[in-house]
């Protein structure tokens, strides 16, 4: 669906100040008498700390103060639990959160153990460089399926073993199910470990105004508003004493919604010791260690099916390697868990996984958040059940899909947002035929992979489905304001790391008061100018800021219907709003500029009536009644050199179904980023730790991240299922891109090949490992 603003493909507002160098990012913020923060990091994954000397390094000029943990105090605590564990029945969770500086023991390489303040970057990390800290090194754990083995060090000496959760799900009877079945796929799945590799780093600026007694902070968050409040409290200030901004931020990508960092907790407590303006801005080897990571999770799982291809039931067993501590609760492994259900119709399903505490860096959630795991699972399932039965891939996805008179769709199992994992709506199967088209798959099964192949050239295509839970609450909220310039200011507290807010939510607003959206200016993820919201986080910003906004302007439109009727004296069901005014139906000479309205709106002389609010302005707040599903196929064409086993993506083609499209274009953006994020966790991206946890590639020397030469052109489609939910009928795509990318690869790479008996049972790939599985494949 299309109207003047909604659907159409309009250029970024942000944008020019993005490329002029006008937009402000946390580096950026420079302060008379700014100090500035570096810290001194574990160099052991697991050991006690005896000793710190920090003698030496106050002794440098420049140096300001230096703080251990001693030196914290009574501030000096364990962070708070983010996401507690969803009701889910008979579950284990063992909450331990991360500490602002390490005490008595060190739980991961990187983990920080001395704060040095200076007059400079420069000073303070030579100061680092001068603090001597004696350790005891203790035995790692760092294979997470080792660290559950009685007899494995503990990362926590207060718990009897390294077990963070345990959690079982039924849907249900899957042994009933598999004993009825004709065949049973059973495999062992492995996904490796990522990190988000974010353009910009974190960063945090905080500044205490001691006569004012007003705290203002500016941080590379993903959720201004609950840092604000979190450390209001930790700080002993009021919510009105502290302002945090979330400038740009250069992505986000999940780890930035993590709260709360140590940097995060240190930097205001240490500027108001100080009484002046402390920064701390990450540098990228920091990155691969103090910023959250994602991915390790290992399946065992099996498939019954009917001889016709009907999915009787699935189970699914794992092990999800959660660090070193779980401020995150259990997002991840929830999310891994509920999406493995996939587009089907699972009529029985048994899920069990156990999270494990290993001496590595935290995980939390990045851009899918454990969804790909999940995927993953379902979709090789499914190409193994059709090679079994002999059946098209794609013909045995069709039969097992939900159909469209099946929804609301109840998989009876809990999903991350507490609630019932309910889809609200979908309609696969047009899906499905789009990006066979697309791709021209028929054309490319009956020619083109057979002309290829006689020519020595190995070619293979593969084709997924997925789906994603977005959109979920608690609430976002919005105020719109008419301003007498004709402009029109909007406030949210949602923060921004590159989605297009600035347009997407100007063309909601614009849908209703017929502005241009140059005219409408939007402030985000600043607590001073709207004080309640939750953040960015699983793919929902369009969906519940955008409504919250929709609600807000829905309410401004009718005041101005309200006051123009009486300005016109004429029923408001007898007046439009036309390019930034409002004027009788087809009557051009009525018109009143909606700046002059608001004037009118807000006098300065005599009284405001009674029934009226003076302002064209108002505010509304939106949480929904459960998370929206989105839902796509991913298609592409892989070229294999069996010489060097480097893979070249050839095409890539997704459909995609997030209800209804404000922008078209920016939506492109977030589907081609996605992809992009899901390549290099297909083929190129993987942390490599050693066995004594020590991460072996910490610099984009040696930690690969494709580039514009390895992404292919990407061809998307949209469908439109529009979610009855909320008012807009919207659905997330924050993370869509990034979910199938994995399974499509290993579909088409195995696919080109097929000859020489490869089966690809993990992610990510590589050139060495796809020789491996080469060779085994040929039994040499």
């Amino acid at each position: 669906m299309t109207t003047r603003y909604f659907g159409q493909r309009i250029t970024r507002n942000e944008d020019p100040m993005l490329l002029t160098g006008q937009a402000l990012f946390t580096d950026d913020v420079h302060l008379p008498g700014m100090l500035h923060a570096a810290f001194v990091r574990s160099d052991h994954a697991h050991a006690r700390i005896l000793n710190i000397d920090t003698s030496y390094a106050r002794e440098i000029p420049g140096v300001v103060a230096i703080y251990t943990a001693e030196d914290l105090s009574d501030y000096w605590k364990p962070g708070p639990l983010l996401v507690s564990p969803p009701p889910i029945p008979d579950i284990v969770f063992h909450a331990r959160t991360q500490v602002p500086l390490a005490k008595g023991k060190v739980r991961y390489v990187g983990e920080a153990i001395v704060m040095v303040v200076a007059e400079s970057r420069y000073i303070a990390e030579d100061a680092v460089d001068q603090i001597f800290v004696e350790i005891e090194p203790l035995p790692p754990v760092v294979d997470m399926e080792k660290s559950l083995e009685p007899d494995a060090p503990l990362v926590h000496d207060d718990l009897e073993s390294n077990l963070a959760s345990h959690v079982v799900q039924r849907k249900g009877d899957y042994e009933a199910a598999k004993a009825e079945a004709d065949v049973v796929i059973r495999r062992r799945f492995y996904y490796d470990h990522g990190i988000a590799a974010a353009m910009e780093n974190r960063g945090i600026v905080a500044d205490w105004d001691g006569k004012t007694r007003q705290m203002t902070i500016w941080d590379t968050t993903q959720a201004p508003i609950p840092i604000r409040n979190g450390l209001a409290g930790m700080l002993g200030l009021s919510e009105s004493q502290v302002r945090v901004i979330a400038p740009f931020i250069g992505g986000g990508f999940g780890p930035k919604i993590m709260m709360f960092y140590p940097e995060e907790v240190l930097v205001p407590w240490v500027s108001m010791q100080l009484c002046r303006p402390v920064k701390w801005i990450e540098d990228r080897r920091e990155n691969f260690f103090a910023t959250t990571q994602e991915r390790d999770q290992v399946h065992w799982s099996e498939m019954a099916l009917s001889k016709d291809g009907r999915i009787l039931g699935v189970k699914d067993e794992f092990i999800h390697d959660t660090g070193a501590y779980d401020p995150y609760g259990l997002t991840v492994p929830i999310n891994s868990q509920c999406t493995l259900l996939g587009c089907y119709d699972v009529p029985n399903y048994y899920s069990e996984f156990r999270a494990a505490f290993t001496n590595k860096p935290i995980v939390t959630p990045f851009r899918g958040a454990g969804r790909q795991h999940g995927v993953f699972v379902m979709e090789r399932l499914l190409d193994f059940a059709a090679r079994e039965l002999g059946i098209d891939r794609n013909e045995i996805r069709r039969r097992n899909f939900i159909q469209p008179d099946q929804f609301p769709y109840n998989n009876e199992i809990i999903f991350q947002d507490f609630a019932p994992l309910v889809y609200d709506s979908g309609n696969y199967e047009p899906a499905l035929d789009k990006a066979l088209e697309l791709i021209g798959y028929e054309q490319f099964i009956r020619e083109e992979q057979p002309k290829a192949r006689a020519e020595g050239r190995n070619l293979g295509i593969g084709v997924v489905s997925y789906v994603e839970g977005t959109g979920i609450g608690p609430y976002e909220g919005a105020r719109v304001q008419v301003e007498q310039s004709g402009k029109v200011s909007v406030a949210t507290g949602i923060g921004t790391q590159g989605q297009g807010h600035f347009t997407s939510y100007a063309q909601v607003v614009a849908e209703q008061l017929n502005v241009d959206v140059r005219d409408i200016r939007l402030v985000t993820g600043d607590t001073d100018h709207f004080h309640w919201g939750t953040g960015t986080f699983a793919s929902r910003g369009a969906v519940v800021a955008g409504n919250a906004i929709h609600g807000a302007a829905v309410a401004v439109r009718k005041k101005v219907l309200h006051i123009a009727s009486e300005e016109l004296e004429v029923s408001p069901d007898d007046l439009e709003l036309v390019d930034g005014t409002v004027r009788v139906k087809g009557v051009p000479d009525s018109a009143i500029k909606l700046g002059d309205l608001a004037r009118k709106a807000n006098p300065l002389r005599g009284a405001v009536k009674h029934d009226h609010e003076p302002g064209l302005e108002a505010t509304a707040y939106f949480g929904p009644e459960r998370g929206a599903t989105a839902s796509g196929i991913h298609a592409m064409i892989v070229e294999v050199d069996p010489e060097t086993m480097i893979v070249q993506i050839k095409r890539y083609v997704t459909v995609h179904d997030c209800g209804r499209v404000i922008n078209p274009l920016i939506l492109d953006g977030q589907i081609h980023g996605g992809i992009a994020q899901g390549i290099g966790n297909a083929f190129y991206e993987k942390v490599m730790f050693d066995e004594s946890g020590q991460l072996l590639n910490a610099s984009f020397m040696d930690y690969l991240i494709p580039t514009a030469m390895e992404v292919p052109h990407i061809e998307v489609d949209h469908l439109e299922t529009p979610s009855p939910l909320n008012p807009l009928g919207t659905k997330g795509a924050g993370e869509a891109g990034a979910i199938p990318t994995g399974p499509a690869f290993a579909q088409a790479v195995e696919d080109a090949l097929a000859e020489f008996g490869v089966e690809i049972l993990e992610i990510p790939l590589s050139p060495n490992r796809l020789f491996e599985l080469y060779i085994a494949g040929r039994g040499d």
